[in-house]
């Protein structure tokens, strides 16, 4: 039993490796966020973070990962994290998400800074935590990645969780998801290929 529990999370481990790999290398279309409102079958019907209503279907190799609640006290120095924050005039970045990658993907998903899509002007950065500093602003992190370091300001408002191994049976009603990888069909529908769901926690980048 415990080889058999082991190699379940060794092999959920690498589905959520393959998430960020592929998602480093995002469609051009870019980035699908919303709530299920319903299951019709193997339908979900997924309301868009713009109000619009869209019919997402899985692809039979879709890879489902989660986003579990965390905290500050989660992140140490050295820690792997994604923060996607928005810029500030002395070139820090104001974290409102910071997700913190598995050990098994520190290598695999790629450390960069770069343009991203929750938000206008939004960044993403993936990189190691190198200090942390309590400040008046918030605590400040310092982080490195390959082609520079940052300032990352965390504030109360920062929504902070951790990578998680999921399956596509935990897609209900009231799911918060999204969709990194995906096809548009001929029918107007989405086959999503690699998605994250909220897991106690809705995922804010």
């Amino acid at each position: 039993m415990y080889k058999l529990n082991m190699m379940r999370r060794a092999i959920g481990t690498a589905a959520i490796v393959l998430l960020f790999a592929t998602a480093a290398h995002a469609q051009q279309q870019g980035r699908i966020r919303g709530q299920v409102e319903k299951v019709d079958g193997a339908t979900y019907v997924l309301k868009s973070r713009d109000g619009t209503t869209l019919n997402v279907k899985l692809a039979d190799d879709a890879r489902v990962s989660a986003l579990e609640k965390a905290s500050l006290a989660d992140i140490k120095t050295d820690t792997f994290i994604g923060i996607a924050g928005m810029p500030k005039p002395d070139d820090s970045i104001e974290a409102f998400s910071i997700h913190i990658f598995l050990p098994a993907q520190r290598g695999v998903v790629p450390d960069r800074h770069g343009p991203w899509d929750a938000r206008p002007n939004s960044t993403m950065t993936n990189a190691y935590v190198t200090s942390m500093v309590k400040e008046k602003d918030g605590e400040v992190l310092t982080v490195k990645y390959k082609d520079g370091e940052k300032k990352i300001v965390v504030t109360p408002q920062t929504v902070i969780a951790a990578a998680a191994p999921a399956k596509k049976e935990e897609i209900k009603a009231g799911t918060p998801i999204i969709i990194f990888g995906w096809d548009k069909q001929a029918d107007g529908s989405v086959l999503a290929k690699t998605l994250y769901i909220g897991r106690n926690v809705a995922p804010a980048m």
